[in-house]
């Protein structure tokens, strides 16, 4: 397992996909909007999904739901830095998911170890000279637009190339403005600017992704291309009866090796990871007698 540099130990000494929990503490998130507002509340959630095996957990203090609107900074800071703070103090690892410099400089000295930006520094012109002077690992996400338009921005001549492109463009960017390769993780980006097929498109051609040289974080949990897949006869499936096709994908995304997955519910998508770890472990002998046949 290939980790970014800047991660610290004992997540840069784990030999397999990471699980990111997920801790949304916004009123308006489209999964939990509200359930974890209250700062107390958070950190209890938060050392839940850590209990439960979650590597890293995510706090989020701004929604990025589709048609979501802006919320002011120090909105934002209000609601993620005492969270961030309870759960550095108990020990839990934590990244900080946000597209403003500002959140991101100041919860990197709470003791944040990760930043994850779904913009990919292009909704702050700040977050790559921020970003630049610090040293922990840095999300990269897939993003054309805010996500109050972001549904009117899903025209691609080829999803998978026009991604991975854009990708890149990003990454070219920001080592423009000083931030070391090295410490990047992509992430393609589901479920934004992004019809269903999109989606699927995209996992299918994890290797190209993988391809660009750096770790691949997935964020598919309960996203609307699962409720697509799975509706019946009243609609699309209900947000948390989407969880087990998230598993799923956690698996198939832990057996191509991505870096980490990005998950609501973190117990079963540990007991993914690791049926994924034990199925690869159990091939891959056999693969390799299978290629040098070939041969």
């Amino acid at each position: 397992m290939r980790h970014p540099d800047g991660l610290p130990p004992p997540l840069s000494d784990l030999d397999r996909t990471l699980v990111m929990g997920i801790l949304n503490v916004t009123p308006d998130s489209f999964s939990d909007g509200g359930r974890w507002s209250d700062p107390e509340r958070a950190i209890a959630r938060g050392l839940s999904l850590w209990e439960q095996g979650a590597d890293v957990v995510d706090v989020g203090g701004e929604s990025t739901r589709p048609g979501a609107d802006r919320i002011p900074v120090l909105a934002e800071l209000d609601r993620v830095i005492p969270v961030v703070v309870g759960l550095v103090a108990a020990g839990v690892p934590v990244s900080i998911d946000t597209m403003r410099a500002e959140v991101a400089a100041a919860c990197v000295e709470a003791g944040a170890c990760l930043v994850n930006d779904v913009s990919g520094g292009a909704a702050d012109p700040e977050m790559g000279p921020c970003m630049a002077e610090m040293t922990v690992p840095y999300v990269v996400m897939h993003w054309r637009g805010p996500s109050k338009i972001m549904s009117q921005l899903t025209s691609y001549d080829d999803v998978v190339a026009d991604v991975s492109d854009e990708l890149m463009t990003r990454v070219d960017a920001l080592a423009g403005q000083g931030v070391d390769p090295g410490r990047l993780i992509l992430d393609p980006g589901l479920g934004f600017a992004k019809e269903s097929q999109h989606n699927w498109q995209l996992l299918g051609r994890l290797d190209v992704l993988q391809g660009l040289g750096f770790p691949l974080l997935i964020g598919a949990s309960r996203k609307r291309f699962l409720g697509d897949l799975l509706a019946g006869p009243a609609g699309p499936r209900s947000l948390e009866g989407r969880d087990a096709a998230g598993d799923a994908i956690s698996a198939l995304a832990a057996s191509v090796g991505v870096w980490a997955v990005r998950v609501h519910e973190v117990a079963a998508t540990r007991d993914a990871v690791a049926v994924a770890q034990a199925w690869g472990r159990s091939w891959g002998p056999s693969l390799g007698m299978a290629r040098e046949e070939d041969r």
